[in-house]
């Protein structure tokens, strides 16, 4: 086990009692959320809300993560009193890393607060199932020799995209969700079951 691993276990074990109460704070502010999304309305019809409405009124912002590909489970505060929680984004990098390589590389913040706007707008109970974050050069060129679909520059690359699924919603439910938030790129793969975020420009496909 290198040094990395090993700061990273000491890391989980040693979460500070504040860190503890403001997770638990976030919660229950989680559990308050006046529902966006009613059992009434059609399966795949979603309520829209301002893109950033969520973020202006959080005091805290927590996700939730599953890994598929390693079996990784992660939930944490990873914003709070105006500042993103260090040590939760290095947790969060290692989770999302490429999975063949172990490689890491630092995700965009900018894409935690687009998956934390989304997780609001569909009221979801989550976690995000993560199908595959940050890729490695040698990823995805492998990737690509199995399909030209996969981007030569793909922002994987950059730690700036996911391909998620949430458990309780629709593919065309986070898709259109996703769409409606306008804060970058959207990839709708309903045959794969996966919808591809990224913080790029605004585009579908």
């Amino acid at each position: 086990m290198n040094s990395y691993m090993k700061n990273l276990g000491l890391l989980r074990m040693e979460i500070s009692r504040r860190s503890f109460l403001k997770f638990g704070a976030a919660a229950a502010a989680l559990m308050m959320t006046p529902r966006l999304v009613s059992a009434s309305m059609e399966p795949d019809s979603v309520q829209v809300i301002p893109a950033d409405a969520a973020l202006d009124s959080a005091p805290e912002r927590a996700l939730s993560f599953y890994n598929t590909r390693t079996g990784e489970e992660w939930r944490r505060v990873y914003w709070c009193h105006g500042d993103y929680v260090p040590e939760a984004l290095e947790e969060i990098n290692h989770l999302l890393r490429d999975h063949r390589t172990n490689e890491i590389r630092e995700i965009d913040p900018r894409l935690l607060d687009l998956l934390y706007d989304l997780n609001e707008q569909l009221n979801s109970r989550g976690p995000f199932q993560v199908v595959s974050a940050y890729r490695s050069p040698e990823t995805n060129a492998l990737l690509r020799r199995r399909s030209k679909r996969i981007a030569r520059n793909s922002l994987h690359m950059e730690g700036m995209a996911v391909d998620i699924r949430l458990p309780d919603r629709s593919m065309r439910q986070l898709a259109r969700a996703a769409l409606s938030l306008k804060s970058g790129g959207v990839g709708y793969y309903p045959r794969r079951h996966f919808v591809h975020v990224d913080t790029g420009k605004v585009r579908r496909w």
